[in-house]
């Protein structure tokens, strides 16, 4: 009997090695803030995202799909985002985890550079979105969210 728990939790251990390795779960889905946007401006204060890390963020776009995107204070000291989504890998819905200065691509494993985040756009890039500093926040304008909602269509 002990043999056979044994057995069943190194089955279970290494199935969740391989799933993490082939990049099949995303480590930040469960910390994505939901935010909502006021007179069709989605704010977030750049206290909560000037850290160097990548912040995961959901937000309704008119069409009702939940559109994932992510922020992240390159070290350049800009203030990037981007759709959790590239042209290429869309459909997979698995989006983007930060591995040091880099954004990593979930699905097929590319590696990005947060310098190049709404520098270089299209094909396997993360889709770019229009951002501003306004005082101490950073504003997306809720139509570069509809515009981009076609990337998470796909997700429920």
């Amino acid at each position: 009997m002990k043999t056979l728990f044994i057995g069943i939790i190194l089955v279970v251990l290494s199935l969740f090695a391989v799933q993490a390795h082939s990049f099949r779960f995303n480590p930040w889905q469960n910390s994505v803030k939901v935010l909502s946007p006021v007179n069709g401006r989605i704010e977030i204060p750049l206290s909560e995202i000037n850290d160097g890390k990548a912040h995961h963020f959901k937000v309704k776009a008119d069409d009702g799909v939940m559109v994932t995107f992510f922020t992240l204070k390159s070290r350049d000291g800009v203030i990037r985002a981007a759709i959790d989504a590239c042209d290429v890998c869309y459909k997979a819905g698995k989006g983007y985890a930060q591995s040091g200065d880099f954004m990593v691509c979930l699905n097929c494993g590319q590696k990005f550079a947060s310098n190049k985040i709404n520098v270089i756009k299209g094909g396997c890039n993360p889709a770019p979105l229009d951002r501003k500093i306004e005082g101490d926040n950073l504003v997306i304008n809720i139509k570069d969210i509809n515009t981009n909602s076609w990337y998470c269509s796909y997700k429920s």
